[in-house]
Order: C-alpha cells, then sequence, then structure tokens
C-alpha cells in the first residue's frame, strides 16, 4: 500500500490495542505502543533509501528483503526494543505484540497489490502479488480517516476499530471475488491461457489486465465486467545470442527481468551502438508504457548506457541515459 494508508493503518493499530485493559487504563503505555504501532506500519518500507543509490537496486530490493519472514520478525522486535528504552517501566511485551502485529498487517495488505512482496523468503523468492487491491485504495484509506476523526471527536477506540477491519475484511472479499469473475470471464473467452496479471485502479470497477497465452499477449480494461482488449503483440522468446546475454549482465536489465512477468523486448540497431529495450505490459497509461529497461550496447559489445524506471517520454528516457553515462 502506500506511506499514507500504512500511517493511518498504525495509527488504528494503536487505537485498537486499548481492547487490552492493560493499555487502555495506562496512557503512558498507550502512547508507547501508538509509538511502535505507527513506526512497524512503515518499517518495512525503510527500504525506499535504495532509491538514493539508483534505481536497478531499489527496484531489485523494495518489498523484498525488508518484507521477509526473518525481517518482519526482526522489525517487531527492534522497535519494540526502540520504544521500550523511553518506557524501561512498561510491559515490553505490550509494546512488542502490537508493533509486530502492525509490521505482519504491512507486509499482508501489501501481497494483495499487482506490485506484490517477497514475502515468502528465504523459502522462495518469487514475488506474490494477488492484484485484487490497488496500491492506494480511497475506499481503504478515508474509512481509516473516518475512523480518526470519529476517535478524536471521542468515541471509544476500540469498538471503531473493530467495526471499521470487520468492513475492510469485508471489502477485501468483495474485490477478491471481483478478480474471480474477471479471470473466469478471460479463461472463457481466451484459449491456452499461461497467465493473467490483474491491476486494480482507483475507480473500483475499472481494472487493467495483462494475459499472456501461448503465442501472444494481450493487454486490455475491464470496466464494469465488459473486457476490452487494446493491444496485442506475439509472444517472441529472447534470442540466444552474445549481445542478449551481454544485456543480461546490466544491473538495470538483471533488475528488471527479476520484477517482471509480462514484458516484451525490442532491438533497436543505430550508428554507434545497438540498443535493447525491455517493456513491462502490466503498466498501461495514456496509450504508453511507462515501466521499461533499457540498455545501449556498442558494437564491441560494451555496455555504454543503461536506465530502468518509469519514464513517460522518449525524450526523458533519452535524457536519462545521457546522465548514466555521463554523470552530473
Amino acid at each position: 500500500m502506500d506511506t499514507g494508508t500504512h500511517i493511518v493503518m498504525g495509527v488504528a493499530l494503536g487505537g485498537l490495542a486499548t481492547i487490552d485493559p492493560v493499555i487502555q487504563t495506562d496512557p503512558v503505555l498507550f502512547n508507547a505502543v501508538l509509538v511502535g504501532t505507527i513506526a512497524g506500519s512503515h518499517a518495512p518500507d525503510f527500504d525506499t533509501i535504495l532509491k538514493l543509490k539508483n534505481n536497478a537496486t531499489y527496484i531489485r530490493h523494495h518489498r523484498g528483503i525488508t518484507h521477509s519472514i526473518p525481517a518482519v520478525l526482526m522489525w517487531g522486535v527492534l522497535i519494540a526494543s526502540i520504544v521500550h528504552l523511553f518506557v524501561l517501566e512498561k510491559s515490553f511485551f505490550h509494546i512488542w505484540q502490537w508493533t509486530a502485529i502492525a509490521v505482519i498487517i504491512h507486509v499482508l495488505v501489501d501481497i494483495f497489490n499487482a506490485y506484490g512482496t517477497q514475502a515468502y523468503r528465504p523459502f522462495s523468492n518469487r514475488w506474490v502479488a494477488y492484484g485484487f487491491i490497488n496500491t492506494f485504495d480511497p475506499y481503504i484509506f478515508f474509512l481509516h480517516i473516518a475512523g480518526i476523526a470519529a476517535w478524536a471527536l471521542g468515541a471509544n477506540p476500540a469498538f471503531i476499530w473493530v467495526v471499521i477491519y470487520s468492513v475492510i475484511l469485508l471489502y477485501y472479499v468483495k474485490r477478491y471475488m471481483d478478480k474471480r469473475f474477471i479471470v473466469k470471464k478471460i479463461h472463457d473467452y481466451f484459449s491456452e491461457v499461461e497467465q493473467i496479471t490483474t491491476s486494480p485502479t482507483i475507480k473500483q470497477n475499472y481494472w487493467r489486465v495483462a494475459i499472456t497465452t501461448k503465442d501472444r499477449f494481450y493487454v486490455g480494461v475491464v470496466d464494469n465486467n465488459h473486457i476490452e482488449i487494446i493491444d496485442e503483440f506475439h509472444r517472441v522468446p529472447l534470442p540466444d545470442t552474445e549481445l542478449i546475454e551481454v544485456a543480461k549482465t546490466d544491473k538495470n536489465i538483471a533488475a528488471f527481468l527479476s520484477f517482471s512477468p509480462v514484458y516484451r523486448w525490442e532491438i533497436n540497431e543505430y550508428k554507434d551502438y545497438t540498443e535493447v529495450r525491455f517493456i513491462d505490459l502490466r503498466y498501461r497509461s495514456k496509450g504508453h508504457y511507462p515501466f521499461v529497461a533499457v540498455v545501449q550496447i556498442d558494437d564491441s559489445l560494451r555496455i555504454t548506457s543503461s536506465y530502468t524506471g518509469w519514464i513517460f517520454s522518449e525524450r526523458k528516457l533519452q535524457n536519462k541515459l545521457y546522465v548514466e553515462e555521463n554523470p552530473i
């Protein structure tokens, strides 16, 4: 989920913690738990700092090891220990308990996005992305805002959050059923379907889909249960050439391939170099596929420049490639 939603979830869990009479009757312990739940709700996304290094490192590791099983266990203990230093006379167990719950919920809600996480590490490095909740879901976010407002006006926080989280749970079930309907409809229409990637949008009844069949990729939208195919591409395997093998060694290309399950590729030859471009088909926006990875290789099979990330115009992409080659 987005940062704002994770933060309001942390506030909500702090309020929910008051179902425990020990926390409810101790203002100092409550404040410590609230700090723990807010920090724990955001902690797995501390890897955002990797953006400062480069996009390749960020894409390869974001929602990776920081969302893994060992990290989930570590975040709860680490944050609770830091908070407990300021309230040594209070129960460490209560602070740790609710902080750990906040961390677990962070990772849990992330797996329902199209982006997903590597939540099963170290047992599996595969990306878990169920794709039926948008990264920012206005219903979930504003339900939390309404709950916080009611709490601030004096309503019982335990009662508020039990009701709101019951509603959100039902909402998740509803969105899951929406996705199942879409997947079934696609299977009814297309033969030899190998993979379906769904990406819900902020609009409740509008989804993006990428469909992989035996020999084609289809990109489309689902609007009020009506499927419209917008683009169609032949599914061509990567050629087994030295050029492609060199391209795969580039950090930006390797990061893209480790993350993207549905993509097409292009090879474009120019006077002084050959460009290999990979295009993620899950994220179509305004007729454009903005998530790409590009590498430029000269005639001696040396990588001269590369880039991966979100780009919304060819001019900006070429500027990025130039800056990567000539840091400023």
